[in-house]
């Protein structure tokens, strides 16, 4: 996150409304919530853990343990169990 002086961006009716609120203090803006991006969206990272869950539930059908899902991933025993068992939620 980047400071930016208001000043330099807002105009000058705004900045003396704002400034009935606040003064001198560091402000934080959020964006709205529609722009948020899901965690992983833009680096890949979740399409990645995306396609590594679906080849463990996949290897975990077809009869590969949990225990050897643990040793092929270097994910513990809970974790592996939490994404065999897990249900694909709706939304996704």
């Amino acid at each position: 996150m980047k400071y930016v002086n208001a000043s330099n961006i807002l105009p000058e009716n705004l900045i003396v409304e704002i400034q009935k609120y606040v003064q001198g203090e560091t402000l934080y803006i959020p964006k709205p919530e529609k722009t948020y991006r899901k965690w992983g969206s833009c680096s890949g990272a979740r399409k990645f853990i995306d396609e590594r869950n679906a080849s463990i539930k996949h290897s975990f059908s077809i009869g590969t343990s949990i225990h050897q899902l643990a040793d092929e991933y270097f994910l513990s025993i809970e974790t592996i169990k939490k994404i065999v068992y897990s249900q694909r939620k709706k939304d996704d």
